[in-house]
């Protein structure tokens, strides 16, 4: 081999991935301050499940149980579900990255729709699939739209329920037409990490197809509505063969003892959930119409059913100036160009204090840049 041999190349769809970029916890000259950026649980964990994850110290030097056992059964009894045909993994992230690296690969597509999760595109592109984007209907999940995209090459279709960055939410009618026509062969992944803060009894009914349907995986995450995001626990359910192929490409120890515990522990605590579950729903109703009272400086909320509301900005004030003047005001929130939505941002629905504070900041912002022009220069 001589001097000028070629190093190693990555494959071609690898290098076509553009890397997730998490929400940021601190400001561009290194200030820590009110994160809104990730839509972590503003009421923090289950007493509980910190008590249990603190107990879990004393069993550092051993491996945890790589079936997840303890997380599946109380996962299964919580739900209604059959253990065997539950699958964790770091996050619900991982296990998105283990439908699309189960069942697509070269030469096959994957559709997921504008302005969906980042991730359905880096699971598709890592296979070396084709990522197909459904227009939207208004940021929301257009069903026409997804459907008159599949082709004899789709494998995979990831919808978001609620969507992940726009908050909106597809019905249980809306899931059932989709699903009835895709072919059997094309796996239906409906992504649930927001389930919980869905407002009043409304079910997509994504967990009774994937109870019956041999092609619907659902996935769900205790990094929201349960204050686990530092421990990265997800989970899926799908028919058994579904769950058996992703199986066999599964990080075997990607839940730790410590996570599986608290897991446990905070499913149990009901009264958390319910408490976090009515702070979202009272807040996230104010937050919106705070922003809709902004509407004539052209900001926009668009109708949310998660623990966010995406702000969009159609006036004066644009979405860029906008996060680097909350930024500046001590509020760090999701600006998403890279994800199309250069004139929006979403924010996470906080404490209290922290949604009274970004709105106040928000209209501080708004009329500075609604002050008459002097000039040609914006007297702001």
């Amino acid at each position: 081999m001589t001097a000028a041999a070629a190093a190693p190349q990555p494959k071609p769809w690898i290098m076509g991935i553009a890397p997730y970029v998490p929400g940021r916890a601190t400001t561009d000259d290194g200030r820590r301050v009110v994160k809104l950026s990730s839509n972590e649980n503003p009421l923090g964990t289950p007493a509980a499940a910190r008590e249990a994850f603190l107990k879990a110290a004393a069993t550092l030097e051993r491996y945890p149980d790589a079936s997840g056992a303890i997380v599946r059964e109380a996962l299964a009894a919580s739900h209604g579900l059959d253990p065997a045909r539950i699958i964790y993994g770091n996050g619900s992230d991982e296990v998105l990255h283990l439908a699309a690296g189960a069942f697509s690969g070269p030469g096959d597509e994957v559709i997921f729709v504008h302005y969906g999760f980042a991730v359905y595109e880096i699971a598709a592109r890592r296979t070396g699939a084709v990522p197909v984007i459904a227009p939207d209907k208004d940021y929301a999940t257009d069903v026409d739209a997804v459907l008159a995209c599949v082709t004899e090459r789709t494998r995979v279709v990831f919808i978001a329920n609620p969507n992940n960055p726009t908050g909106t939410y597809a019905t249980r009618e809306e899931v059932a037409r989709l699903h009835a026509g895709l072919r059997s062969d094309i796996l239906l992944v409906l992504d649930h990490a927001y389930a919980e803060y869905i407002e009043g009894d409304a079910d997509d009914g994504g967990m009774d197809l994937a109870r019956t349907a041999p092609n619907v995986l659902v996935t769900r995450t205790f990094s929201k509505m349960y204050g686990l995001a530092a421990e990265r626990i997800g989970w899926g359910y799908a028919a058994a063969p579904i769950i058996e192929a992703m199986h066999r490409i599964r990080l075997p120890f990607s839940m730790t003892i410590a996570g599986q515990h608290a897991a446990v522990a905070a499913l149990g605590d009901t009264d958390f959930v319910a408490h976090a579950r009515a702070h979202n729903a009272e807040w996230r109703r104010w937050f919106i119409d705070q922003i809709a009272a902004l509407g004539n400086a052209g900001l926009r909320a668009v109708p949310s059913q998660a623990n966010f509301v995406l702000v969009l900005f159609e006036g004066r004030l644009t979405a860029e100036a906008a996060y680097k003047g909350l930024m500046d005001a001590g509020y760090i929130v999701r600006w998403l160009p890279g994800q199309g939505l250069a004139h929006g941002l979403r924010i996470t629905v906080g404490t209290a204090d922290e949604c009274r504070g970004v709105i106040g900041a928000l209209r501080a912002l708004v009329a500075r840049h609604a002050a008459p022009a002097v000039g040609g220069i914006d007297a702001g």
